[in-house]
């Protein structure tokens, strides 16, 4: 019984995360800028000239860079509810999926990207004013 319900509360943990996800991509990405699609993405940094094309570019690593930061947001909040709820595994096996530590990990890791992907952002933004 005890593995059922950890089992549950790991799924229920699981579907919070998910949708929480989406919601939070969906608001930031509506915000940030249009994310292009790999196709697309890899053709216009292949051909990028004008102005329109960088700006284009930028929208869309901020739409990443947003979409990052609501990933870190969302498992520093998963980290908390880990710490508030422990599960034993966290001594057993450090910076497993289901701890709070491996959330915290993951939640630096994606502000770290968020960062790129804004500079990024702020590169392509440079190049648009100096593009005809």
């Amino acid at each position: 019984m005890n593995q059922n319900i950890s089992s549950r509360r790991a799924f229920g943990v699981a579907a919070l995360a998910g949708g929480s996800l989406m919601l939070s991509a969906s608001v930031y990405g509506q915000t940030a800028g249009k994310m292009l699609s790999k196709k697309d993405l890899s053709a216009l940094v292949a051909s990028a000239k004008t102005a329109e094309d960088h700006r284009k570019l930028a929208g869309h690593y901020r739409a990443v860079a947003a979409q990052h930061e609501a990933e870190a947001k969302q498992h520093t909040e998963l980290a908390a509810k880990y710490k508030a709820n422990p599960t034993g595994t966290e001594q057993k096996h450090p910076n497993a999926p289901d701890t709070a530590s491996h959330c915290l990990t993951y939640a630096e890791h994606c502000r770290n990207a968020a960062k790129v992907m804004s500079e990024m952002a702020a590169m392509h933004e440079e190049m648009a004013k100096h593009a005809k």
